[in-house]
């Protein structure tokens, strides 16, 4: 029987120039598609007639595989679950979850007719040749898989009463639910029991003086009333982790110098290595005089012409803030200095606390031993109304554009914005060292020579405390007036500067209570010596009142 081979086709032209007519490809036929619908179930195991009843009751039975396919559709997608218990029965095993999804697969009815082979026909085979048919009986909308990992499983003692008590509760058992009670505590979370793999030897070919344990070997097992979660692992789909050894770490032996014992350690060649300045407390004796170690080895790649003007500025001022340092280079040579993060620690270290706390000192210069230090002390104040957040990327960006363009616009320098003038604001943050606050009033009580102290103070540096007191409550006032957008007169100020009557005291402001413990003293913190004296006041205080109570 011959049939019409697919190949390319020919034109009439092409056709009749070869002299020889080739039979053009005959279409293939159309046969209507049954409307008749299908639903399939790709189950995870091997399924013979004989045993779909079982497949379909491990799947919650035909009710449940009706009501999965019927909403997996609109807004009961979420409730198409379809679920594989393997343990059907078992409250504690986890299923195995399945979803529906659509597909648009097609029934085939294959039939095979079978006739017997006649003599001559050729090939050699079983007597009998093969017929096929191939009819479309329906379509697949929906079908039922299965690819999610199986769930870690565990399974309790269910002798337990609360597994009762579990079963009960499924099957609505009420008298199964009324004999439960607690069970009194054993505390006897580890058992001994004899090992089931232990071998129990003859006692013939056991040596002289030797005696075989009747029990054999114990061995010992957790007795812990475990009861697993509704969910050990909320991973479903595998993912390839892709684990592998850190090329940078590198296997070195170290010698224990107490027992001399030789240890295999993985060091990691790549390790960061930290480049910021070095820091100091108030309390410290001496101050460094040289950069450390790792920001000396940077020093090569620094950039000569920023590095030789950072050291001109801290010889003409040996304090800074971070601000104002920056103020004295241009946008570029400061996104440089951010960048490389080891040109200001080549020639400063930092404050961790104290008068001058966050500013840059001079390598080898020591603010507590001269007076003159004094106009490098640095001032904060909170500002309650500007919470301190932390932009995106993107936001950060736009605002730096607009800031140089109102800055552009409005001939406001930006580049002394940590200088308070009085009549100015830049910033809704107050952060100034004493030295860049040109205003009149509160330069003439910075330059006062008669409010100093002899022996620095790590609250009030070189001033004394109601000297600082003062200059703080004039620079607060002046500063959050210019926020509202009102320039502070010499009237005002002097009206705060005026004492309580009957004492030497400033009148007092709403401030935030500090806590007692380890806070800045330089930002009105008691020392550890006075709020641990405080707290035993307060303590016998309220004893005192307790008696005196009975």
């Amino acid at each position: 029987m011959n049939q019409p081979e697919a190949g390319p086709s020919h034109t009439a032209e092409s056709s009749s120039s070869s002299g020889a007519a080739t039979p053009s490809a005959a279409p293939a036929p159309e046969r209507p598609l049954p409307s008749t619908h299908f639903y399939s179930v790709e189950y995870p195991g091997y399924v013979r007639p004989t045993s779909a009843p079982l497949a379909i009751e491990r799947l919650g039975g035909q009710a449940a595989i009706d009501s999965a396919f019927r909403r997996a559709t609109g807004r009961d997608k979420v409730e198409s679950l379809l679920e594989l218990r393997l343990r059907p029965g078992n409250p504690y095993a986890h299923p195995v979850p399945g979803e529906i999804v659509p597909t648009s697969n097609i029934v085939l009815k294959v039939v095979k007719r079978k006739r017997k082979r006649r003599e001559g026909d050729g090939a050699q085979g079983d007597g009998a040749l093969g017929e096929y048919t191939v009819e479309a009986v329906g379509v697949v909308p929906k079908t039922a898989r299965f690819r999610s990992m199986a769930d870690f499983q565990y399974q309790p003692d269910m002798s337990d009463p609360i597994a009762h008590l579990r079963r009960a509760m499924d099957t609505m058992d009420v008298d199964g639910i009324l004999r439960y009670h607690i069970p009194p505590e054993k505390e006897d979370y580890m058992v001994t029991e004899a090992d089931p793999m232990a071998m129990d030897i003859d006692p013939q070919l056991l040596g002289e003086g030797e005696v075989a344990s009747s029990s054999g070997p114990a061995k010992t097992r957790s007795n812990l009333r475990l009861f697993t979660p509704p969910l050990f692992s909320r991973q479903g789909v595998p993912q390839n982790y892709n684990y592998k050894a850190n090329p940078a770490s590198v296997e070195t032996i170290v010698v224990d110098e107490d027992t001399g014992e030789e240890k295999k350690r993985l060091i990691n060649r790549m390790r960061w290595k930290g480049f910021g300045p070095i820091s100091i407390s108030y309390a410290d004796k001496g101050v460094p005089d040289r950069p450390s170690a790792a920001v000396e080895e940077q020093r090569s790649q620094a950039d000569k012409k920023i590095l030789e003007r950072l050291e001109e500025l801290f010889k003409e001022r040996p304090v800074w803030t971070r601000a104002a340092i920056f103020n004295q280079f241009m946008p570029m040579e400061v996104r440089d200095i951010i960048n490389s993060k080891y040109l200001l620690p080549l020639v400063s270290y930092v404050f961790e606390d104290g008068p001058w706390r966050d500013t840059y000192v001079r390598l080898g210069y020591d603010p507590r031993q001269d007076p003159d230090a004094r106009f490098y002390q640095r001032l904060y104040f909170r500002n309650i109304n500007h919470p301190i957040s932390r932009p995106s990327v993107v936001s950060r960006r736009q605002e730096q554009r607009n800031e140089s363009a109102q800055a552009r616009f409005s001939g406001v320098d930006d580049r002394r914005s940590h200088i308070f003038d009085g009549t100015t604001v830049t910033s809704e943050t107050a952060a100034f060292q004493l030295c860049d606050i040109t205003d009149p009033m509160l330069k003439e009580m910075i330059e006062d020579e008669d409010a100093l102290r002899e022996t620095c103070s790590e609250r009030d540096g070189w001033y004394t405390t109601h000297a600082l007191e003062r200059i703080k409550a004039v620079l607060r006032h002046k500063f959050f007036s210019l926020l509202l957008g009102h320039v502070a007169t010499r009237e005002e100020c002097e009206r705060l500067l005026v004492p309580e009557e009957g004492t030497d005291k400033l009148p007092q402001r709403h401030r935030h209570r500090l806590k007692f413990g380890k806070h800045n003293m330089a930002k009105g913190a008691l020392p550890p010596e006075d709020a641990a004296a405080h707290r035993l006041m307060t303590t016998l205080e309220q004893q005192r009142k307790t008696f005196s109570a009975r």
